[in-house]
């Protein structure tokens, strides 16, 4: 019998992480940009030690944008496989976080973030790669279905 440590060595490696799906009125999806990374994303992040997705997502929510929010149903589980700047593959949960009346309240984490915004699809396709691109869509997808949507794909890049 092999022993449970060398087991769970053995296993392949998955990152979960979570985001925040957060709109103003007229629909558009907020952003951030980090300072490490040269595409935008979704407020949220890795999810710790001993967190739960959702609770990774509020965690992350107060943390980079300064707000209490409610995390609310989940729209997207994306698997993203291995990067050329991150050797794990990667599990990404999309929550609906609601809508914000305005950006007033946001407070950024300076050391990780430059700038936020709320961008249309069309404007987003500038500032994301198509991979999350795709993860935009599907999330105004759900919202609008109440479906949960499921993105994979192989041939993802950074």
């Amino acid at each position: 019998m092999i022993p449970a440590d060398e087991f769970y060595a053995g296993l392949y490696r998955v990152i979960p992480a979570s985001g925040a799906f957060i709109t103003d009125p007229a629909d558009r999806v907020l952003l951030v940009k980090p300072n490490y990374r040269d595409h935008w994303g979704w407020p949220g992040g890795h999810v710790d030690d001993g967190e739960s997705p959702e609770v990774g997502c509020g965690r992350e929510i107060r943390e980079e944008i300064g707000l209490e929010l409610a995390v609310g149903r989940l729209l997207t589980v994306h698997w993203v496989p291995e990067l050329s700047d991150r050797p794990y593959a990667l599990v990404h949960f999309l929550f609906d976080c609601g809508t914000l009346p305005d950006g007033d309240g946001i407070v950024l984490q300076e050391d990780e973030l430059d700038a936020y915004g709320f961008f249309t699809a069309e404007e987003a396709a500038g500032l994301l790669p198509p991979y999350l691109l795709e993860r935009l869509v599907a999330g105004q997808r759900a919202r609008r279905s109440g479906e949960c949507v499921y993105l994979s794909g192989a041939a993802q890049s950074s």
